[in-house]
């Protein structure tokens, strides 16, 4: 057996119901190559607590790890099988709830036109949101910031040319120019210790609901298919288009609720760069991509799509807790 020595999460998350407990029962035997239950998966909700939790653990095999569990399972048949399962069901309904289509141009054209009624997270946490709300935000946000470009880094080899070289270029930018402390994830660690939260890798996923386990799982799910390369792409697109303004309207909450410099730092810093990466990736990226591989334009715009889906349904169900004087997360800070 080979023991995982990688610097993964700490501790391993609580399950959620049988799909969840299945995968960690098995992941923490010593031998490889179990025989899987599958009982409950076609009951499962494909964008509930459950099955996205289990998803969330076969795909950490591929990122830092999980504790104590053996970095042989990363290919072990069985889990590669129950993945694909759990992937089939969160696929699917990622294109129930998406209309389609094959106009990119179109699709990036409205994401630059917010409309004038809009309240998302960042517009609400600018104009009334209290401290309490912004540290759960950085919470859910947490799962995400850790592996910030890393999902994307997977798509990579599977593109030619200036898609390939414009995209490393924003790659780069992700991961501090080649600069340690200047990763975008070591500076959202940096934000969580600012607010006195954990900073430790995924060490707030208990905390945080299926909702944004989803946008994350969404990612792995399209860089790890070579198949889903497009919707990758368009996904990225879509992610660097709609976080300077979001970037900028935090930096203003944080300023109004008078918050640690290295709160701000992580937000300020995206405002100007992914202004940049925003041109690079519909030009460069996606703009030769599509040369190259015309037909890959519905998959462009699915990933576009598949993105506004899942990030406003986390938005709307923070809010709609947080306007019942509720807490969003599933449990509370200590």
């Amino acid at each position: 057996m080979t023991t995982s020595t990688t610097p993964g999460a700490a501790t391993l998350p609580a399950t959620r119901g049988p799909l969840s407990e299945t995968v960690l029962e098995t992941l923490l035997r010593e031998q490889p190559r179990a025989d899987l239950d599958f009982d409950g998966l076609a009951d499962a909700d494909p964008l509930g607590d459950d099955l996205q939790l289990a998803l969330h653990l076969c795909y950490e095999l591929h990122y830092q790890g999980l504790p104590g569990v053996s970095a042989d399972w990363e290919w072990d048949p069985e889990v590669l099988r129950l993945r694909g399962a759990l992937e089939a069901r969160f696929l699917t309904a990622l294109r129930d709830n998406v209309a389609g289509g094959d106009d990119v141009a179109g699709e990036l054209d409205n994401l630059l036109v917010e409309p004038i009624d809009v309240e998302g997270l960042s517009h609400f946490l600018r104009d009334q949101g209290d401290w309490a709300q912004m540290r759960e935000y950085f919470t859910h946000r947490s799962v995400y910031h850790h592996k910030e470009a890393d999902p994307h880094a997977w798509v990579i080899p599977r593109l030619r040319g200036r898609a390939k070289a414009a995209l490393v270029a924003v790659e780069f930018d992700e991961f501090g120019g080649g600069r340690a402390e200047l990763m975008h994830a070591r500076l959202y660690a940096d934000l969580l210790r600012a607010a006195d939260l954990p900073d430790g890798y995924l060490e707030l996923i208990d905390h945080v609901p299926a909702a944004m386990l989803a946008v994350v799982n969404m990612m792995s799910l399209f860089g790890l298919h070579r198949s889903l390369r497009g919707a990758l792409c368009g996904h990225f697109a879509a992610a660097e288009i709609t976080t300077a303004p979001s970037a900028q309207r935090m930096d203003q909450a944080l300023q109004r609720l008078g918050a640690p410099e290295a709160c701000r730092f992580f937000f300020t810093e995206h405002i100007e760069a992914d202004a940049v990466h925003e041109q690079v990736m519909r030009h460069d990226v996606l703009g030769d991509l599509l040369e190259q591989e015309p037909a890959l334009a519905a998959d462009v715009v699915f990933g576009i799509q598949a993105t506004g889906f899942l990030e406003g349904r986390f938005g709307e169900q923070v809010l709609s807790r947080w306007k019942a004087g509720e807490s969003s997360l599933r449990l509370p800070l200590g």
